[in-house]
């Protein structure tokens, strides 16, 4: 069950919002697969009965069908944390999704252009002024890739002063990145403040409006760009199971199985795996790098219970971290080795390859980077600017699910009308 039939890269998006890959190079298709032997319906769910074993589900023409199973592997990911701060979720962007970042790029590269346009002063300056809220992976590499694409365009806009194009980076931690550790967060703050990028910590976002932000310490930025970046929060399907969770995700065991619900798996971002590497109650963060590897090991365990076998516990060793900031520039900790600069490059670009699922991907993938790194970046804009502003609110769809007694409810009804 997905809306869409891909499997999303999430750490290449910011690569995708900057131009530097192609939307299709980070989306490998479900149905490329040489042993592909599964029915995909397009839509998400959106309730599970977890007595009744039945999937809610709203496909993408808007129709709500119930899928019986007997076992389940809940995957829905996470959305975008936002809290109750005036205009936020009318106002800012998100980057969790293919369409997001395709997006972004669209409106990043249109404010150069209105600005170029403009005789306004006040509305040029605000127009180049971009502000990116979240000082984790996603926001400093969001943040480091859109920063290169309008240096490297500017100078196609001779009426424009590069001095006017000014980068915000905000977030509420005391360190930028800090699983990176002190040494290596600390030299990615000086390349991003190197390029012109300003860096505040300790500050988020008080309200935010059409052509100006708000920031907690005061300041009042004039911008049309707010990108949200500030962390997520598990799927709102896994509210619909009324199972226990921790922090907003499942609560599963080191399986990845539900206890008490015999056939019921859950992994990524919505489930709080244990971790048995750290032990003493920590849970497994919501990164990629897990998802990728739960993925893989449900799988077996799934296969294990049809046969009768027992399951593995989810075990992992940890690989390092990996942070492409664009260009030449990167930070990488690969099996606690402190890299930068091209070395760093190399890591995580071939990290991040590697992990990609095909060798379409794979190939495609390569090829954006030889092609961006010969011939420069592109400022062609896609036409998304020509519908209505896409927001936070507009691309999470949290409106679209059931709580767990209309879910309940639901299925009863679904059951009496069949018979």
């Amino acid at each position: 069950v997905t809306p869409f039939s891909y499997q999303l890269f999430l750490p290449l998006l910011p690569q995708v919002a900057s131009g530097v890959l192609t939307p299709q190079s980070v989306a490998l298709s479900l149905r490329r697969s040489e042993r592909y032997r599964t029915r995909i319906i397009p839509g998400g769910a959106i309730g599970v009965d977890l007595r009744a074993k039945v999937c809610v589900i709203r496909t993408i023409n808007g129709e709500t069908v119930d899928e019986p199973y007997d076992y389940i592997v809940l995957a829905p990911g996470s959305v975008t944390r936002t809290f109750d701060i005036p205009g936020l979720t009318d106002h800012a962007f998100g980057m969790k999704s293919l369409a997001e970042a395709a997006y972004l790029r669209d409106h990043v590269i249109s404010q150069l252009d209105l600005a170029d346009a403009s005789h306004d002063p006040a509305e040029r300056a605000s127009r180049l002024q971009f502000v990116v809220v979240g000082g984790g992976y996603a926001g400093t590499e969001t943040a480091a890739c859109l920063q290169r694409l309008t240096h490297a365009a500017v100078r196609r806009y001779p009426r424009l002063d590069p001095a006017l194009i000014k980068w915000h980076l905000i977030d509420i931690a005391p360190k930028l990145m800090p699983e990176l550790g002190e040494h290596l967060g600390r030299s990615a703050q000086e390349i991003l403040t190197r390029r012109g990028i300003e860096i505040s910590l300790g500050v988020s976002i008080a309200k935010a409006g059409a052509e100006e932000v708000t920031f907690t310490d005061g300041r009042v930025v004039p911008t049309r760009t707010l990108i949200w970046t500030a962390g997520v929060v598990a799927s709102p399907l896994i509210a619909t199971l009324g199972a226990e969770t921790v922090r907003g995700r499942l609560a599963v065991t080191a399986e990845m199985s539900l206890p008490g619900h015999d056939g019921v798996f859950a992994l990524g971002d919505a489930a709080a795996v244990p971790d048995e590497a750290k032990g003493d109650g920590a849970v497994c963060p919501p990164t990629a790098q897990h998802a990728l590897r739960q993925g893989r090991h449900v799988a077996e365990n799934v296969i294990a219970t049809l046969r009768g076998l027992p399951r593995r516990p989810y075990v992992h060793r940890d690989l390092g971290l990996v942070v492409d900031l664009g260009g030449t520039d990167a930070v990488s900790k690969p099996l606690g080795v402190e890299l930068h600069g091209l070395a760093a490059q190399a890591v995580a670009r071939g990290y991040h390859w590697s992990a990609l699922r095909t060798g379409v991907a794979k190939t495609r993938v390569m090829t954006n980077w030889l092609l961006n790194a010969v011939a420069g970046d592109d400022f062609v804009r896609t036409g998304f600017q020509a519908h209505k502003p896409g927001n936070l609110r507009d691309f999470e769809y949290l409106d679209a699910y059931l709580t767990p007694e209309q879910v309940r409810a639901h299925v009863a009804e679904a059951g009496r009308a069949a018979r």
